[in-house]
């Protein structure tokens, strides 16, 4: 942030006011690094002028902070501005951290780690099982069925730990989906009723957050989880990808080769709705999803006139619009 843009209202560079200095307290003295409690005072209300500040136009902000008391120069007011704009930076990055669909961007990738530690530790806890015992089974049933049985001896104890600890991961998995399914919901309603509570959270983390998906072109949230996919297309080493994560929604999984194109395409914009009414109003839109089942019965019903010329060749991902139609 300049020093020319961070005075705390529209004002304060024509009617004389101060500018986002203008916050500290009065008693607010000494160096801004200082550990004093009232210069940490000092630093916190800077920041919150920084953070919330504006002015209708620039001024000699340094100047006026040194007539003001401010600053005793240039030099000490630059070093305050800094401390002030760090603080501010901090404490934003702090509340975005702190937000509820950043929660939800934690929960479904520790599912995902989880799943993935058990699925690697399951292996090999049967691999080690079979060369001690028989029947074993496989993947993360069969490091359950080693999980319940009574070692005999050391190694028997250390295999049937680690299935043990591949099957508690596979609980906490299981867990973290059903606290996802609970939080996704009421942190965006319309996308989650239209995706899923697992669906929705993974777009939104692989979008960094439900305003940057929600600000997304449609085209975009089409192939959001295919980046290798479409930076090939890009290099000129592959077609343009039709879909992302959003494959595993039924309404493109479901359908037809043919036509998943068209699907996806038809899903994405409708998501990107979604993901905007639920960002900027936070209410549920009952014809948003009216209108994805019936241009999904559209789609599908082409499977039923026979296959068309040229087969989906509207299906390819686009930035121009939200929606298929």
């Amino acid at each position: 942030m300049s020093d020319t843009d961070a005075g705390p209202d529209a004002s304060a560079a024509s009617d004389g006011g101060g500018g986002w200095f203008e916050a500290p307290p009065a008693d607010a003295t000494g160096d801004i690094d200082s550990e004093t409690e009232s210069d940490d005072a000092a630093t916190a209300a800077a920041a919150a002028g920084v953070r919330d500040g504006s002015a209708a136009a620039p001024a000699d902000w340094p100047a006026r902070a040194v007539e003001s008391g401010f600053a005793d120069d240039a030099d000490e007011y630059y070093d305050r501005l800094k401390a002030a704009t760090t603080r501010a930076t901090r404490e934003a990055v702090r509340e975005r951290e702190r937000a509820d669909d950043a929660q939800l961007i934690h929960a479904v990738r520790a599912m995902d780690d989880a799943e993935r530690v058990a699925n690697e530790l399951a292996e090999r806890a049967v691999e080690w099982a079979g060369s001690l015992f028989d029947d074993v089974g496989s993947g993360v049933d069969g490091a359950r069925e080693i999980a319940a049985r009574d070692p005999e001896n050391e190694v028997e104890r250390r295999a049937v730990s680690l299935a043990q600890r591949a099957a508690e991961l596979d609980d906490e998995r299981a867990e973290l989906a059903e606290t996802i399914g609970r939080i996704a919901p009421a942190v965006a309603p319309n996308l989650t009723e239209m995706a899923g509570p697992e669906l929705a959270a993974r777009l939104i983390a692989l979008a960094g957050g439900l305003e940057s998906l929600a600000k997304k072109p449609s085209g975009t949230v089409q192939v959001l989880g295919a980046e290798d996919a479409l930076f090939a297309h890009l290099s000129g080493r592959a077609p343009s990808p039709k879909h992302g994560i959003i494959y595993t929604h039924e309404f493109v999984r479901g359908t037809r080769p043919a036509d998943r194109g068209s699907a996806a395409r038809a899903l994405a914009g409708k998501l990107t709705l979604a993901a905007r009414a639920d960002h900027y109003a936070g209410e549920r839109r009952a014809q948003l999803h009216d209108d994805l089942r019936e241009r999904m019965a559209t789609i599908r019903a082409r499977a039923d006139d026979g296959p068309s010329e040229g087969g989906d060749s509207g299906g390819a991902a686009s930035d121009g619009g939200v929606d298929d139609e």
